[in-house]
C-alpha cells in the first residue's frame, strides 16, 4: 500500500514534527516534500538573522522510504540544536542585553584546584572583560618588551583556551601611559563583537576593528584627548556605528565611528559644567517613542543622543557626581543611573516624552545609601539588585527606591556581578567568589571559594560555564 503524505521540518519545536499536509488512497504515488536543512533565526548586535534552507527537494516516496525520511527529519532537528549552541555568545560588556543577564545554569561549587576546565596563563595584562562569539574568546591586554609597551588583542579557544591569534595593535608613548591609576589598567575597556568582526578600544591610545576569524585587522583609528586615571568605559554598536564615551579631564565627548572604516561619525561635546569631568561609564541603546536613543552617563549627567547624528535628545543631572563607572540599566521605561564619586546615589529616570533638561520632569527617586561607585547594577523581577563597592548587597524596590532587603558579602568589589534565573555570581578583588541565591525577600550566599588571585574584571556566563579574568589567568569553571 502507498499513501501520499507531504511533510516538513518545523523550525519553532523542540524536535522534528512530521506534518501532514494531505493524504490520499488512489495515487501509488507520493510526491513529498522534504528540506535539506533546518530554517531558523538567531539574533545578533543588529537584529534578527534569517539562515535559511538552501532548497526544498520533491521526492518520490513509499511509505517504507517515508520512515527513512522521518528519520532525516530527527537529524536535521539535532544540527538545528547543534547550531543553536554554536550561535551562543556574550558578544559585549555585561552580555548579550548589557545589564548583567545570563540564561542557563552555572557552576555551584568549585575551587581553585577543582572544577575548573582549563585555567590558561595570559601574555598580556588587563582589566578588560572576556567577550564570546563563534567558539571564540576574546580579550585585550598590554605587555612590555624593553621599555615599550604594546596594546594587544588575542583569541583564545572556548573548548582548550589555546591561543588562537595574537596581534599588536598600537605602542602608546610613555607620556599616553602615563596617567593610569592604581585599580585601572592599559586594556580596561571590554571588546564588543558584531557581523564577525571584534572592536578594541583602548581609550585615547586607539581603537581597532579586526575580523574575528583570523585576527587580520580592518581598521586601526585614535582621537585625541587628555585622560584622567587612564581608560575605562567600554565601546558598543549602534547599527553601522562604534560609539564610545571619550570623557576626559578636559573637553569630554562621546564619540561614533563609521564600522565599516573607523572614520569619525560625530562627536557630541558633554553639555554640563562640572568641577571633575572626567567618567568611565559605557553607554547603552534603548527605544522609546519609536526612537532609538543612545544613553550615556558622564560627569554631572546623563545624556540621551541620537545615533544618527549625536546630537542631544534630553539629559538628567545630578549635582557634581564625576568618575562615573557603572552602566546604565533599563526596565519598564525606567533608566536606572548611578552618579559615581564622592557620594554616590542611584537615580531613577522615567524614559518617554522627554526632551532638553528633564530633571526636575524625569526623576522618580533616588537613593544615597549602600549605592556604588564601580560595580553596575541589575534589574529583576520588580527589584533593582546593587551591590556596592564594599559587598554590601540590597534589593531596592524598583517603583520606590525603597530597600527591600541587605545582605553583606565580605569583601571589596569593582567587577559587575551576573544574574542567571535566581543566582548571583559575584567576584571580590581578591578573587573570591560568591555564588548568591536571590529571591524577593532576601539574598543567601549558597557558597563561596577562593581563587587566590587578583581581579577587576567581571565574570561571564556562557554554555554552562563561569569565565573570569584574573590578574595573570583566564579561566574556564565548570563546577565539573
Amino acid at each position: 500500500m502507498f499513501s501520499t503524505r507531504s511533510f516538513f521540518l518545523h523550525p519553532n519545536t523542540n524536535g522534528a514534527v512530521a506534518q501532514r499536509l494531505e493524504q490520499g488512497t488512489h495515487n501509488p504515488l507520493v510526491v513529498g516534500s522534504i528540506p535539506t536543512g533546518p530554517t531558523f533565526t538567531i539574533s545578533n548586535l543588529r537584529g534578527q538573522t534569517n539562515l535559511r534552507t538552501p532548497c526544498m527537494v520533491d521526492l518520490m516516496i513509499s511509505r517504507s522510504t517515508l520512515h527513512i525520511m522521518i528519520f532525516h527529519c530527527f537529524f536535521f532537528a539535532g544540527l538545528l540544536a547543534s547550531t543553536a549552541m554554536a550561535a551562543e555568545a556574550w558578544p559585549q560588556f555585561r552580555g548579550p542585553t548589557g545589564q548583567g543577564i545570563a540564561s542557563g545554569a552555572g557552576p555551584l561549587k568549585w575551587s581553585k584546584d577543582t572544577g575548573i576546565a582549563w585555567k590558561m596563563p595570559l601574555s598580556a595584562q588587563g582589566w578588560s572583560s572576556p567577550v564570546i562569539a563563534d567558539g571564540k574568546i576574546i580579550l585585550t591586554g598590554s605587555r612590555k618588551d624593553g621599555d615599550a609597551t604594546h596594546l594587544t588583542a588575542f583569541a583564545l579557544d572556548v573548548a582548550t583556551g589555546k591561543t588562537l591569534w595574537n596581534i599588536d595593535l598600537f605602542k602608546p608613548t610613555a607620556e599616553e601611559t602615563a596617567a593610569q591609576h592604581g585599580k585601572n589598567s592599559l586594556a580596561s575597556s571590554t571588546p564588543v563583537i558584531a557581523d564577525g568582526i571584534v572592536y578594541v578600544h583602548f581609550g585615547h591610545m586607539g581603537t581597532a576593528a579586526l575580523r574575528l576569524a583570523d585576527g587580520e585587522v580592518v581598521w586601526k583609528k585614535q582621537i585625541s584627548y587628555k585622560p584622567m586615571h587612564g581608560n575605562g568605559g567600554s565601546p558598543i554598536i549602534v547599527g553601522d556605528l562604534l560609539v564610545v564615551n571619550a570623557d576626559a579631564e578636559i573637553d569630554p565627548t562621546i564619540v561614533a565611528f563609521h564600522r565599516k572604516d573607523g572614520t569619525i561619525a560625530w562627536r557630541t561635546p558633554r553639555d554640563q559644567k562640572v568641577r571633575s569631568a572626567f567618567s568611565f561609564s559605557t553607554p547603552l541603546v534603548v527605544e522609546t517613542d519609536g526612537r532609538k536613543e543612545i544613553l550615556s552617563a558622564g560627569s554631572g549627567m546623563i545624556g540621551a543622543y541620537a545615533p544618527e547624528d549625536g546630537r542631544l535628545l534630553w539629559k538628567a543631572t545630578y549635582g557634581e557626581g564625576y568618575s562615573v563607572v557603572p552602566r546604565p540599566v533599563v526596565a519598564e521605561g525606567i533608566a536606572y543611573v548611578a552618579t559615581g564619586y564622592n557620594v554616590p546615589k542611584l537615580i531613577a529616570i522615567r524614559l518617554g516624552k522627554a526632551t532638553g533638561d528633564v530633571t526636575k520632569t524625569h526623576i522618580v527617586w533616588e537613593v544615597t545609601r549602600r549605592m556604588p561607585k564601580t560595580p553596575s547594577m541589575i534589574a529583576t523581577q520588580g527589584q533593582i539588585l546593587v551591590l556596592d563597592d564594599t559587598g554590601a548587597l540590597t534589593g531596592l524596590n524598583a517603583k520606590s527606591g525603597e530597600p527591600v532587603w541587605n545582605e553583606k558579602l565580605p569583601g571589596n568589589f569593582s567587577a559587575s556581578p551576573i544574574l542567571t534565573g535566581d543566582t548571583l555570581y559575584a567576584v571580590t578583588e581578591d578573587g573570591v567568589c560568591y555564588v548568591v541565591k536571590i529571591s524577593p525577600d532576601g539574598a543567601e550566599i549558597q557558597f563561596e571559594t577562593d581563587l587566590a588571585e587578583r581581579t577587576l574584571a567581571s565574570p561571564i556566563l556562557l554554555g554552562g560555564a563561569l569565565y573570569l579574568r584574573t590578574e595573570k589567568h583566564l579561566w574556564k569553571i565548570t563546577g565539573k
